[in-house]
């Protein structure tokens, strides 16, 4: 009967949209929120399936919010080819261990969010270096996310460290993301892999996704610059806490 799942539904609901809110927020963390929680209610393959249309379109919103994203493309575009190149390059390696893969990225960070809080920054790169370090930090990010489905490592450290305000930052996140989830989900549609059916499902739970979203860009807005960045580190160490933990 229908009302036997009113309540499985509107756990679903609540949870994309706490999803929804850290995102706004902290520009990311979605996909990690959403499946610790989601994995609770339904077997692993179900939970990833309902999170490919809320990531990818809370992920293009994100990243064309913000009134920057032409100059953003011009600085990046290097970065952004070069997920592309990796995710390409990761359909030729052997993939990862999924455990293994979430705790190394958890670990990565733990240790790079608890600096931040500490007020330990990497050092701006100077324009030459960013020409350079910008594909590589692509590459591996791209390779990274073929291997694992993880896209925040190295690209979120990169990104924070060169001097973008909050808002930017927040687009920078978006358009490396978005990228990042495009790239992967042809390489998956290319493999086989990706159940466009089970994906469809998931249209259901784009409105509490939108709507989280939506509040937490909102509470990033009335934010001074100080408490965002503190919020932006300690987001990062939960969600490095969570992918260690499980």
């Amino acid at each position: 009967m229908l009302h036997d799942h009113i309540p499985h539904f509107f756990l679903v609901s609540v949870i994309f949209f706490g999803a929804g809110i850290v995102k706004g927020v902290l520009g990311m963390g979605l996909p990690t929120f959403a499946m610790g929680l989601l994995g609770l209610l339904m077997p692993v393959p179900q939970a990833a399936g309902m999170l490919t249309v809320p990531s990818l379109v809370t992920n293009l919103w994100q990243s064309l919010v913000g009134g920057q994203l032409q100059p953003l493309l011009r600085r990046l575009w290097p970065l952004l080819l070069g997920v592309v190149a990796g995710v390409c390059a990761a359909a030729w390696l052997p993939p990862a261990n999924d455990q293994v893969g979430r705790v190394l990225l958890g670990a990565c960070l733990l240790v790079y969010g608890g600096s931040g809080l500490a007020g330990w920054r990497l050092r701006a790169p100077s324009a030459a270096v960013q020409a350079v370090a910008g594909p590589v930090v692509g590459s591996v990010t791209g390779i990274v996310t073929g291997l694992t489905g993880m896209f925040v490592i190295p690209a979120v450290p990169y990104l924070q460290s060169v001097q973008l305000d909050r808002n930017e930052l927040a687009q920078a996140l978006g358009l490396s993301f978005t990228t990042s989830t495009v790239a992967l989900a042809v390489l998956l549609a290319a493999q086989g892999q990706l159940g466009w059916q089970g994906s469809l499902q998931s249209l259901l739970a784009l409105a509490p996704a939108l709507a989280g979203m939506a509040l937490g860009q909102k509470l990033r807005q009335d934010m001074n610059e100080a408490l965002f960045r503190r919020c932006f580190f300690a987001g990062l160490v939960a969600l490095g806490g969570w992918l260690v933990a499980r």
